[in-house]
C-alpha cells in the first residue's frame, strides 16, 4: 500500500484512532458538525448489525499533512461523529482508558470545548449545540436495554477507515470533481471556498469570511435571515435593510455577539413564553418563502463578473479574463484564471491575492443583498404551489428582541423623490425582468443578471441614488437583444422580410408582450411559453384549408404565436378559426399577442376567417407589431449609458 494510503483501526485492544500520535483539524472551510439523529444512528446501526467479517471497512478519511496535523478535506462528520461515540464509551466506563483531544476545529472555539469536555459540559455559554445533541443521541443509542454493548465494542474493534493522504501540489479542484466516498462530496463552490480562505493570514477575516459566504451560499429567504441578530445589525444596520458597510473583515466585532437561542418543549409551552422571542419570517400570520432563480455556483459567477468589471481586471495580453457562458461547471477554474492571469492597472491580481479574497468576500455580500432586494424571485404564500413573481425587500417591525422580519414590494425612487410618486415602478420591474427570465432559461445565459448587478454596484453603488431608472436598465437589455438577434437580421434582407418562423428568438414575443401590456397595463402574467407555432397551420388538418408555404408568408411575424409546449399538439393543426373556438380560454390567458391575433380573427363578408388571415389580416397585423418593436428599441437603445 502505497506511503499516502494508511489502513486505521478504529479501536483495537491497545488504543483508538485518536490516540496513534496523529493530530486532525477540520479546518474553517469545512461546515460546523452537523449530523443529526438519522446518520448518527445509521453509522451505530452499521457497526452493530455488520456481518460477521474480520474487517469492516467504513469509509475513507481523505486528508493533507500540513505541518504537524492532518487537515480534514472530506469525512469530517463520519470522523468527528466516531471521536463523540469512543469519547461516551470511555468516559463512561464502557472502555478502561480515555481518548486523547487529537480532533479540535480551526477557529470554533464552542466546538472545541464542547469536544474536549463533551461528557462533563458546565459552561453553557460555550457549548455548540450540534455537538451536545450528537453526544446525547450516541448516549441513547449505547444505552439502551436490548444494546449489546459487548457486542458492539466487538464489531467496533472490526472497524477500519482509510486515512488517504493527498500528495503536495494536488490539484484539488481536478480531485474533487472526480472524488466520490460514502461521505457528503464536496462541491466546486466548497473547494473555492477553502482556496479564497486560504489566502487571508488572519484567523479572524477567515472566520468573518467563512460566515459571509454560508449566509450568501443558502439562496433560500434573504440573506440578513442568515445571521444571528448581533451580526445582523451590525452588518445591515438597526432596520436591517442597509447596504452592508465595512472598512475590513477583522474591523468586525464578534465578542457578545448574540447567539441563536433554542427552545424547549417545556419553554414553549410555558404561560411566560412569548412568541416575539423568535426572529419573525412572518407578516399578518401568512408564512411566505421565496425560491431564487439561480443557484449559488452560478450566482458566485454573477459575482466574479460583476467585480472583474468594476476593478477594471483583464487578462495580460488585454483581452476579457471571464467566459461569456456562466458554466458552473467550471467555477473554481474560473476564478483561479482571474488570480493567476489577471492584471489591474500594472499590477497582477496574484500579487495582491490575499486582497482579492478580502474584497471579494465584500463584494459578494454586497452582491447578494441587491440581489434579494432587486433582482426577481418566486413567491410564495402559505400553500401555494404555483407561486408568482416578485421583487421586495425585507423590512423590520417592532423593536428588541421582538423584531420581526416582513416583506414590501421594492422601492424604486431616485433620491429625494417621494415614494408615491415611484408607485408602480415595481410592477414595471417584475415585468421586466420575468419577461427576460422566461426567455432565457439556462442559467449559463442569464447575462441579464450581471448586467443589472453591474448596474447597482457601479460608482460605489451610486445608481442606488437613481433607483427610479433601474427598469430602464432591463428595458435596454431585451431591446439590445430583440434588435441584434431579429430586427437587424430581418432588414439586412433584400427586401425587408420578418419572417425567420419557429427560430424567432422567444425575447421577441416576450418582450412585444411586454410593450403590450405597458399599453393598457391589463391582467398578465410572464410564463414558460416555449414554443413557437404558426397561427395559420403549416399542415392543415382540414382539407378545405389550403397549405400555404414559407415563401407566401407561413413563417411571418405575423403569422406566429408563443405558446406553452404542452399545448403544441393539440393547437398546431388547427385553422386559425377553430384554435379560437376551441382554445378561447387558453388563448384569454395567454400571450397577448396571441390575444390580438385571435382578435383579429373574425369572419367579413362571407369570406372565413382563415382565408382572410392568409391573405391579409395576418400583415396588418405584422405591420403594426414590428412597428411597436422598432419604435421600442430606438427608443430603448438610444438610451443606453
Amino acid at each position: 500500500m502505497s506511503k499516502l494510503i494508511n489502513e486505521i483501526k478504529i479501536l483495537s485492544d491497545e488504543a483508538s484512532l485518536f490516540d496513534l500520535g496523529a493530530r486532525y483539524v477540520v479546518p474553517l472551510y469545512q461546515r460546523a458538525y452537523a449530523w443529526e439523529e438519522k446518520e448518527i444512528v445509521q453509522l451505530i446501526n452499521d457497526v452493530y448489525y455488520m456481518e460477521n467479517v474480520e474487517k469492516y471497512y467504513l469509509g475513507s478519511l481523505i486528508v493533507a499533512h500540513v505541518d504537524t496535523e492532518y487537515e480534514v478535506i472530506d469525512g469530517q462528520q463520519r470522523l468527528t461523529t466516531l471521536y463523540i461515540i469512543l469519547k461516551c464509551l470511555y468516559k463512561h466506563g464502557m472502555l478502561s482508558g480515555e481518548v486523547s483531544d487529537t480532533l479540535r476545529f480551526s477557529c470554533r472555539d464552542k466546538s472545541n470545548y464542547t469536544l474536549k469536555n463533551l461528557t462533563n459540559l458546565i459552561d453553557e455559554d460555550k457549548v455548540e449545540e450540534t455537538v451536545r445533541v450528537g453526544r446525547d443521541v450516541v448516549m441513547a443509542e449505547l444505552t439502551r436495554a436490548d444494546f449489546e454493548l459487548t457486542r458492539f465494542v466487538t464489531n467496533l474493534k472490526k472497524v477500519v477507515l482509510y486515512r488517504i493522504e493527498v500528495p503536495q501540489n494536488t490539484d484539488l479542484n481536478r480531485y474533487f470533481e472526480i472524488m466520490n466516498t460514502r461521505g457528503e462530496q464536496l462541491e466546486q463552490h466548497d473547494v473555492l471556498k477553502a482556496s479564497l480562505m486560504s489566502l487571508l493570514s488572519d484567523c479572524g477575516e477567515k472566520e468573518w469570511f467563512a460566515r459571509m459566504w454560508e449566509a450568501c451560499s443558502d439562496m433560500s429567504g434573504y440573506v440578513q435571515m442568515h445571521f444571528d441578530v448581533e451580526s445582523r445589525k451590525q452588518l445591515f444596520g438597526n432596520s436591517w435593510g442597509d447596504l452592508p458597510a465595512f472598512n475590513s473583515l477583522s474591523g468586525l466585532g464578534d465578542k457578545n455577539r448574540e447567539e441563536s437561542k433554542s427552545f424547549t418543549i417545556r419553554e414553549i409551552i410555558s404561560d411566560s413564553f412569548n412568541v416575539g422571542q423568535f426572529d419573525g419570517d412572518e407578516d399578518g400570520g401568512d408564512r411566505i418563502r421565496f425560491e431564487s432563480i439561480i443557484d449559488f455556483p452560478h450566482f458566485l459567477l454573477h459575482v466574479l463578473k460583476v467585480y472583474v468589471k468594476i476593478k477594471g481586471i483583464c487578462s495580460d495580453d488585454g483581452k476579457e479574463i471571464t467566459e461569456e457562458l456562466l458554466d458552473d461547471k467550471k467555477l473554481t477554474r474560473a476564478f483561479e484564471r482571474v488570480i493567476t492571469n489577471g492584471v489591474i492597472g500594472n499590477k497582477r491580481v496574484y500579487d495582491e491575492r490575499e486582497s482579492f479574497s478580502r474584497e471579494f468576500i465584500k463584494y459578494l455580500l454586497c452582491c447578494r443583498f441587491l440581489f434579494d432586494k432587486y433582482i426577481l424571485k418566486r413567491e410564495y404564500v402559505n400553500e401555494d404551489s404555483e407561486g408568482k413573481w416578485s421583487i421586495k425587500e425585507l423590512k423590520v417591525s417592532g423593536s428588541s428582541a421582538k423584531q420581526k422580519a416582513y416583506y414590501v414590494d421594492s422601492h424604486f425612487k431616485t433620491k429625494w423623490e417621494h415614494t408615491n410618486s415611484a408607485n408602480g415602478r415595481a410592477k414595471t420591474n417584475t415585468m421586466l425582468q420575468s419577461c427576460l427570465r422566461v426567455s432565457y432559461t439556462s442559467p449559463k445565459i442569464m447575462h441579464w443578471i450581471t448586467e443589472l448587478l453591474y448596474w447597482l454596484c457601479k460608482d460605489n453603488f451610486d445608481n442606488l441614488n437613481r433607483l427610479g431608472e433601474y427598469a430602464r436598465v432591463s428595458e435596454n437589455i431585451a431591446a439590445r437583444s430583440v434588435k441584434r438577434d431579429f430586427l437587424d437580421v430581418c432588414e439586412a434582407k433584400v427586401p425587408i422580410k420578418y419572417n425567420l418562423g419557429v427560430n424567432t428568438p422567444h425575447i421577441v414575443f416576450n418582450y412585444l408582450d411586454y410593450l403590450l401590456w405597458n399599453k393598457k397595463r391589463e391582467d398578465f402574467t410572464f410564463e414558460f411559453r416555449n414554443s413557437v407555432e404558426h397561427w395559420y397551420p403549416q399542415h392543415p388538418s382540414e382539407d378545405m384549408f389550403t397549405k400555404w408555404t414559407s415563401d407566401e408568408g407561413l413563417d411571418s411575424f405575423g403569422n406566429l404565436c408563443i405558446i406553452q409546449r404542452t399545448l403544441n399538439s393539440k393547437f398546431s393543426n388547427m385553422s386559425p378559426e377553430a384554435k379560437k373556438s376551441s382554445f378561447d380560454n387558453m388563448i384569454k390567458k395567454g400571450s397577448l399577442k396571441l390575444r390580438a391575433m385571435a382578435e383579429l380573427t373574425t369572419a367579413q363578408n362571407g369570406q372565413s376567417a382563415s382565408t382572410l388571415w392568409r391573405e391579409r389580416l395576418y400583415l396588418e397585423h405584422e405591420k403594426s407589431m414590428i412597428d411597436m418593436l422598432v419604435s421600442a428599441c430606438k427608443k430603448a437603445c438610444g438610451e443606453v449609458n
